[in-house]
């Protein structure tokens, strides 16, 4: 019976830890993910270059002038020398309320976005995010982000 009664306390004790431990990976996911565009505010490519893995997958989905639907695949190098090149305007990416899921060391965040040049409005959209957990930090496996100029998705 004494058995049975620590059973009943230590399982619910477990169910906390297991909240704790989802909700600390979602902390350092938002982290990881709010570091990447702290340092494309900065021009620091190094900062940035800290959230990816080097494998990483970034694609852009979006509509062409003509109406068409196409999708454009960058690679990490090129996007970090846009990042650090020296620019005029700060690349200003506000982001809004992020949607995250974890299961063990795969994350997946949806996080909708309004891209501005300094004060100018450019274009906004989706990031949808893969991370995996390497060697205890999140890393961002995949980005690909939808891109238009209305529409936007609320920031709220």
């Amino acid at each position: 019976m004494k058995y049975v009664l620590l059973s009943f306390l230590f399982i619910p004790a477990l169910s906390l830890l297991g909240q704790n431990s989802a909700a600390s990976a979602k902390l350092e996911i938002k982290e990881t993910i709010q570091g990447l565009f702290d340092g494309m505010r900065a021009g620091d490519s190094t900062k940035v270059h800290q959230a990816f893995k080097d494998e990483v997958r970034m694609l852009s989905v979006y509509t062409n002038k003509k109406g068409e639907e196409r999708s454009q695949e960058a690679t990490l190098s090129d996007f970090l020398k846009g990042v650090g090149t020296p620019h005029d305007a700060i690349w200003d990416e506000r982001i809004g309320k992020m949607t995250i899921a974890v299961d063990g060391r795969l994350a997946q965040a949806w996080v909708p976005y309004h891209f501005y040049l300094g004060d100018h409005f450019s274009h906004c959209g989706v990031n949808a995010f893969q991370l995996m957990k390497e060697a205890g930090h999140w890393k961002i496996i995949n980005l690909t982000d939808t891109r238009r100029t209305k529409d936007c998705p609320s920031l709220d």
